[in-house]
This record gives structure tokens, C-alpha cells and sequence, in this order.
């Protein structure tokens, strides 16, 4: 198995080296992430896509957040990741366009002892109802779409359910959505 690294950045988003990934969650160093969340015209309104993280993930097991995330490769641009992503969580082989619509820096102290600290890039698209989702039994324990108002209930009612990312995707992903 081959050491996976992350892009180290500054608070600018400039690139200052890479770092393996478990130890750069250790250590709490800024690198790069996106956050890929998809959504659908539904019967009550604009639906979106969300995973269950599987329960044996390095963190945030068992919670809730965006249709996939992750962390650029080397050399790698962020769309082609979205897209490597979708296909690698969600089962997503057919072609989405992923539009990057935002970025924000947050910083989580999680469980196992691990530090989330990223510059997150929010990656969208508008899909259909004919998409097909095969989720990896290894990233994803549930997947389901949810209603704008559901979702957003949800996420008052009982936060600790999402991830510490998924308010900001979320946020961030409804001003396109409402302006398109």
C-alpha cells in the first residue's frame, strides 16, 4: 500500500509542501480538501445527496455530510479529484460536471485524536433522478437525498449528526443553488 499525502497550504491557499495524510491530522497542518455535495430537483424541492460515513473511518464515523470528500493529489486538479472521489465513495461512474463554487478554512479537533484543518473547496453539481449510486461498503454506511427543509431541520435539531465540515458545504452550496 503506497503513503497518501496531502498539499500543505498556507492561509492564502499557497502551496508550501505535502505531509502523509494520517500525520497531517495528527498534527493539525492546513492542507487541501474539497467537499463534493450534489442535488436534484425532487417533488418539495431541491434535494441533496448525502453519505452516512462508515463507522470504522479514521473519523466522524457514523455521521452525516456532503456526497464525498477528500484531498487533492499531487499535480491533481480539483474537479478530476471530485470526480475520482464520486467514483471511488459513491459508485458514480457516469459523467457529473462539478462546478468549484467556493473555499473556506476551518478547524475541527475530532475524535481519535485527530485535527481536521482545511482549505475546503465546495464542489457542486445539479444531477437528475436517473443518477446511479453504488456506494463502497467501505467509505459509506448509508446514503440518502434529503429535502432542502428536512435537511435544514435536521441540522438544527441535532447538529452533532454531521460532520464538523458539512454546515459550511452546505451553506455554501445553497447561495448557488437559490441563484441558479
Amino acid at each position: 500500500m503506497s503513503t497518501e499525502n496531502v498539499i500543505l497550504v498556507n492561509e492564502n491557499g499557497e502551496i508550501i509542501g505535502s505531509q502523509e495524510k494520517m500525520q497531517a491530522h495528527r498534527d493539525g497542518h492546513l492542507h487541501l480538501a474539497f467537499s463534493v455535495l450534489l442535488y436534484r430537483d425532487g417533488e418539495k424541492g431541491i434535494e441533496f445527496l448525502l453519505q452516512q460515513r462508515d463507522s470504522h473511518k479514521y473519523h466522524s464515523g457514523g455521521c452525516w455530510t456532503n456526497t464525498c470528500c477528500s484531498h487533492p493529489r499531487e499535480g491533481e486538479h480539483m474537479i478530476a479529484a471530485g470526480v475520482r472521489r464520486l467514483q471511488e465513495e459513491m459508485g458514480i461512474t457516469e459523467p457529473v460536471y462539478l462546478q468549484d463554487v467556493a473555499s473556506f478554512v476551518y478547524r475541527a479537533e475530532l475524535d481519535n485524536d485527530l485535527i481536521e484543518y482545511e482549505l475546503d473547496h465546495v464542489l457542486v453539481a445539479k444531477v437528475d433522478h436517473k443518477l446511479v449510486v453504488e456506494p463502497n461498503p467501505n467509505e459509506v454506511m448509508a446514503f440518502r437525498w434529503w429535502s432542502q427543509s428536512e435537511l435544514m431541520l435536521a441540522m438544527m435539531q441535532n447538529p452533532t449528526q454531521f460532520t464538523a465540515w458539512f454546515p459550511s458545504v452546505f451553506s455554501h452550496t445553497l447561495k448557488i443553488v437559490m441563484n441558479a
